[in-house]
């Protein structure tokens, strides 16, 4: 199978699992250089944290009052930009596949740790981090935690220190 003919098929499981799990897709994107993703209704993020985040409370995640949850798909050997973020913090879940995670208080990367389906990742506000795919393609839950209510964060929020698509 071509990498490409993967990624629909992929991306096609994908949404046909969120479809069955009852959760209403706002926006896809399967053209990123690296993959792609799937935005959830806001309105479900305590039903996206119970089935994707093990039941964490919503509630406590909230920092300015708004949640967006995300699926993210990762090609193998293909990274998103070394990046931060001015107006969210990120919780991450691998779901499928095992991916990378590189996270550093500064605009020097760090070691890669490896997560496996069910490991979890908390990036601060501010903290430098990458999404690194593997040997196989990587499955992520995602939930961005809006720092500021007034001015959400949003695809324009990203400082990228380094990316290899000349982003």
């Amino acid at each position: 199978m071509t990498t490409d003919t993967e990624k629909a098929a992929l991306f096609k499981e994908v949404e046909e699992r969120l479809t069955a799990q009852g959760f209403k897709i706002d926006k896809q994107d399967q053209e990123r250089p690296w993959g792609g993703f799937f935005v959830i209704n806001e309105d479900q993020a305590q039903q996206f944290a119970d089935t994707y985040f093990d039941g964490l409370s919503v509630d406590s995640l909230r920092i300015s009052g708004k949640l967006s949850p995300k699926i993210l798909i990762v090609a193998p050997e293909k990274r998103l930009s070394w990046q931060y973020h001015h107006r969210r913090a990120e919780i991450w879940k691998a779901v499928q596949g095992t991916v990378g995670v590189v996270t550093s208080d500064t605009d020097e990367e760090g070691e890669t740790k490896v997560l496996k389906p069910g490991d979890l990742i908390t990036l601060k506000q501010g903290e430098r981090h990458r999404l690194v795919g593997l040997k196989e393609w990587g499955v992520l839950a995602e939930i961005w935690q809006h720092t500021d209510g007034e001015n959400p964060s949003n695809e324009d929020d990203i400082v990228r220190v380094q990316d290899d698509f000349g982003r």
